[in-house]
């Protein structure tokens, strides 16, 4: 018979405490274990933001430097994009640019003829320029024949060597002198001819000092040379001309207060057109003390472009949609095409559909361009595409616009076609990395989709802003001299001013002889119509007058 075992009650708690000792330091150890995996993936993913904003910031940098250092220009070698593209593995890569030509034994294709570059060195100086003659003879000794002693002649044609000199601007005084006429017999009823008026200060005759071709040349040299005032004060100290800046400061406020309907009637023109491009750029403002919005800030500077020489400008403290003199203001009864880039402040410009976005091609190429240094294969695709819709544009320049729009269709859209699958394609797949430049200007090109194809269905349209970028450019290099606008009224005058000398910049025109005339026409007649006196007006009108000149010297 088995001895009956009693349990050891001691053991067995000794034994269950282990257990639980043992599954404690097990519970211990796996959240160790799990919290080190969290630090570690937590790491990783701050290690692979970090290494994306390096990048970013890498990027930045050499964009910056590029501006700053580099060349401002966005043309590429065409060599160098499909040098660019034949880089990496082809089969990862994107595919093969469509339409785009290369030759045979990898050489590149070819360029699409266009202007030719001129050669450098003089060439013949301007004809227009008149001629001062400077007779030089031989001495008197050289004058006598060595052989029999004679004299030697003049013979043929003198020989003419031409220099180009310079002798700086004159500033002359123009003196109006009126006799008195009074009858002999009565000595009563003297007459004298009345005082023409001048541009400004027209309220006292007698106290306006400045004539129009001096007020045309302080606009012209600030506005269309980028001089400041103050260095205008020392050009006519040079000449022995004391002028004060206070007093140029007033000839420019007043001569756009002379003019500002004239640019009015810019606007009108611009509004009328068919399609009207905007851009703006930043320019510093000083406020009035009395200003609610004292200080130094940074206002925007807008123009809206219609045809050439149609470039009106105005200023608006903010570039926010909702701002009373920003581009839904100046465009609030337009009706037809607008073309922008992507701001956030053109959305509202579209709400209400009786404005068509018209997108800007330059500005897709220039984020493409962009990405060069971090996807160079990527981006070179995209540049050589551009260059084949450029070459086709180029080809079709002077075409009318149902030419333009039939070229377009058939064989500009299968290569737009064609990219927009590409971008769609590469969108979706692991190569895409979110936040680069690349993904960048891909989400760029994808969610402007409608209104950069929407040239394609109007030959009168361009594929691109560039014209209206031309325009802002003389305000982007004066303020690098002037710096900044010193009131809010000296901002709308500067807006005024630019507006005219622009417009006649783009025509071709001599912004001096325009202003020099539209200011004495509208001193002398300030209620006459002003419809004549726009630049392009004034070009079209001078153009007329020297064809009928041209006409009536035929026989």
């Amino acid at each position: 018979m088995l001895a009956t075992m009693t349990p050891d009650h001691n053991e067995i708690d000794r034994l269950r405490a282990e257990v639980l000792r043992l599954a404690a330091e097990r519970d211990a150890v796996t959240a160790e274990r799990d919290a080190a995996t969290a630090a570690l993936a937590k790491a990783t993913a701050k290690g692979v933001r970090l290494e994306k904003k390096v990048s970013q910031l890498e990027h930045k940098l050499g964009e910056l430097l590029r501006r700053i250092s580099g060349r401002s220009s966005e043309k590429i070698d065409p060599a160098q994009i499909f040098l660019e593209f034949a880089q990496g593995d082809e089969e990862q890569g994107p595919p093969s640019p469509p339409h785009v030509d290369e030759a045979p034994d990898g050489e590149v294709a070819p360029r699409a003829p266009g202007k030719k570059r001129k050669k450098g060195g003089w060439g013949e100086l301007p004809p227009h320029l008149p001629r001062v003659p400077v007779k030089h003879e031989p001495d008197a000794a050289d004058l006598v024949c060595g052989c029999c002693g004679g004299e030697r002649k003049s013979i043929g044609s003198p020989e003419i060597t031409e220099r180009l000199d310079y002798t700086p601007s004159s500033t002359f005084v123009v003196q109006h002198i009126r006799d008195r006429f009074r009858c002999p017999t009565c000595q009563d009823g003297t007459v004298i001819a009345p005082l023409p008026p001048p541009p400004l200060g027209a309220t006292d005759p007698e106290k306006g000092r400045a004539e129009a071709g001096l007020i045309s040349y302080v606009v012209t040299s600030k506005f269309g040379d980028h001089l400041p005032l103050n260095r205008l004060v020392a050009i006519f100290a040079r000449e022995g001309v004391a002028l004060h800046r206070s007093t140029l400061c007033d000839w420019v406020r007043e001569a756009a207060a002379l003019l500002w309907p004239v640019a009015d009637c810019v606007r009108r023109g611009v509004i009328s057109r068919h399609v009207v491009g905007v851009d703006d750029t930043g320019v510093r403002v000083v406020y009035e003390k009395d200003d609610p919005r004292t200080g130094t800030r940074r206002a925007r500077i807008w123009v809206y472009r219609g045809l050439p020489g149609e470039a009106y400008f105005t200023i608006s403290d903010t570039k926010c949609k909702a701002d009373e003199d920003g581009p839904a203001a100046v465009l609030s009864d337009y009706e037809g095409f607008v073309q922008v880039d992507a701001a956030g402040s053109y959305e509202g410009l579209f709400d209400d559909g009786t404005r068509l976005e018209v997108g800007c091609h330059a500005h897709t190429r220039r984020y493409f361009f962009e990405a060069r240094t971090s996807s160079p294969r990527e981006a070179a695709f995209a540049l050589l595409t551009y260059r084949k819709i450029y070459e086709i544009e180029s080809r079709f320049r002077d075409a009318t616009p149902e030419e333009r729009r039939a070229a377009r269709q058939a064989e500009t859209k299968p290569i737009l076609d064609a990219f927009e699958a590409w971008l769609d394609e590469f969108a979706a797949s692991s190569a895409f990395v979110p936040g680069t430049p690349l993904a960048t200007a891909i989400g760029y090109s994808r969610n402007q989709r409608v209104a950069l194809r929407r040239f394609l269905d109007d030959g009168r349209l361009s594929p691109d802003n560039n014209a209206v970028e031309r325009a802002l450019r003389p305000v982007a290099v004066g303020r690098k001299s002037w710096l900044f606008a010193g009131s809010g009224q000296a901002a709308k005058d500067a807006a005024t001013l630019y507006t005219l000398v622009v417009s006649c910049k783009e025509l071709g025109v001599e912004p001096w002889a325009y202003l020099r005339d539209v200011i004495r026409r509208r001193a002398a007649d300030r209620s006459a119509p002003v419809e004549a006196l726009t630049p392009r007006a004034w070009w079209e009108a001078d153009r007329k007058a020297a064809a009928a000149a041209i006409a009536s010297l035929s026989p």
